[in-house]
């Protein structure tokens, strides 16, 4: 649930993440011959460089451990989308124009959405606070207990079916969407309708006039999911930010909030799920060494969220002032882009950084983002990986790929990295 990876808190299918997509060579979001690996175009030399946009816009990027922390937790760099113009959704004729001019900061008297993973202190500090107090100790120990719940029944009706399923379809995709609907306290008779709505629009394989319907349904009914919240609230994240906030939150910023919250939980776990589980059936050591020792499984998990990092290129900034990172003299007004994959195999802070390992030591990565922006839902998106993975292990304990593994067909065209589906066998 994040917006740096299953990172920080950023919608993966926001107009913006779209936009960068579009506007970066391909090299730069498309992975190479392994399918773990970063895309080739992120590696380079130097922590911090010159990055030029197929708009004709210059941005730069980053890829060091460090200076990536620095942009992330420094207030020189803006998350604001509304007052800022981030060079990786403009137009060609706005980059000219742009840069024919000084830089400028748009004047609003004050945000009135509830996107705040696009603002900045203070406008983001009271959202956050409202949902950080949402996501308390109780409801994540009673969320844990239907993530296990949900993963257990998804495995053994693929076990009941047979011998071999799609793992996507058949428990990556659904484990998260139900966790999100228990978040959100979507009635157990909508949710088909619900996981209906999200999954065709996540789906690459719809069209845009599909997606756009679907989209659209989808804020339907969250509006009626909030109009229903405001009328016989419950024990859900939605109603109790209906009854905490002061002054009250709107119905528009509730279903922004909720549609942030699902977009960031939703896809970029699911495909954790499923690459991660790719990624150990292609490392028989590793998943030997799992097997032998479940205690491994916090470790997996963290190594997996370091060594995968699913969002290519999904975090910017804009400097507000100049500023120099890495050496590098970055002028007002500049987008700046984090190389999540990258940033995550930096070998300044990591030895071996290209290698997966489950008994690495436990040290920061940046999967989950850092400062103020960190995934406020990044607990509840550990324990789906490490109950999906831990059951899926334990349940089936040889499962394997029914295919060879270059024939699972990647997400190379998506923000959010992943495989479009993962063909399992067991005995």
């Amino acid at each position: 649930m994040a917006d740096n990876s299953l990172t920080e808190e950023s919608p993966s299918a926001s107009p913006t993440a779209v936009a960068m997509r579009r506007m970066l060579p391909v090299d730069m979001v498309e992975r190479g011959r392994c399918p773990f690996d970063p895309p080739p175009g992120l590696r380079g030399e130097g922590a911090v460089r010159p990055l030029d946009l197929l708009n004709g816009a210059r941005a730069w990027l980053v890829t060091g451990f460090e200076e990536a922390r620095t942009v992330l937790s420094d207030a020189r760099f803006s998350a604001d989308k509304v007052r800022h113009r981030d060079a990786t959704s403009m137009q060609p004729h706005e980059v000219a124009a742009t840069e024919a001019a000084e830089p400028s900061k748009a004047e609003v008297a004050e945000r009135e959405d509830g996107l705040f993973v696009f603002m900045d202190p203070p406008e983001h500090t009271r959202l956050r606070r409202l949902l950080t107090g949402q996501f308390t100790v109780r409801r994540m120990r009673e969320l844990e207990s239907r993530v296990t719940e949900i993963a257990v029944e998804h495995i053994e009706a693929m076990k009941a079916a047979g011998t071999r399923a799609d793992l996507v379809p058949a428990f990556a995709l659904p484990l998260p969407s139900l966790v999100i609907c228990e978040l959100l306290g979507v009635d157990y008779a909508d949710r088909a309708e619900f996981q209906e709505r999200t999954a065709v629009g996540l789906n690459a394989n719809s069209t845009p006039q599909e997606q756009a319907v679907a989209r659209a349904e989808l804020y339907a009914f969250m509006r009626r999911l909030v109009a229903g919240k405001r009328s016989n609230p419950a024990d859900d994240l939605l109603s109790g930010l209906i009854r905490d906030a002061d002054p009250p939150l709107t119905d528009a910023q509730l279903v922004d909030v909720a549609l942030v919250l699902l977009n960031a939980g939703h896809e970029t776990t699911a495909n954790m799920l499923g690459l991660g589980t790719f990624a150990l059936l292609e490392h028989p050591g590793q998943l030997a060494a799992l097997r032998a020792d479940p205690g491994l499984i916090d470790n997996t998990v963290e190594e997996l969220l370091r060594f995968l990092s699913i969002i290519q290129l999904g975090v910017s900034r804009v400097s507000t002032e100049p500023v120099t990172l890495g050496g590098v003299d970055i002028p007002a007004g500049a987008t700046v882009v984090i190389a999540t994959p990258e940033v995550n195999r930096d070998p300044r802070h990591w030895p071996d950084p290209d290698a997966l390992d489950l008994h690495r030591s436990r040290t920061p990565h940046l999967a989950f983002g850092h400062g103020v922006h960190q995934c406020l839902g990044q607990q509840l998106a550990r324990i789906e990986m490490r109950t999906g993975l831990g059951e899926l292990i334990s349940r089936l304990p040889d499962l394997r790929l029914a295919v060879p593994a270059e024939q699972v067909p990647v997400r190379n065209e998506m923000l959010i990295f992943g495989v479009r589906s993962l063909p399992v066998t067991w005995s």
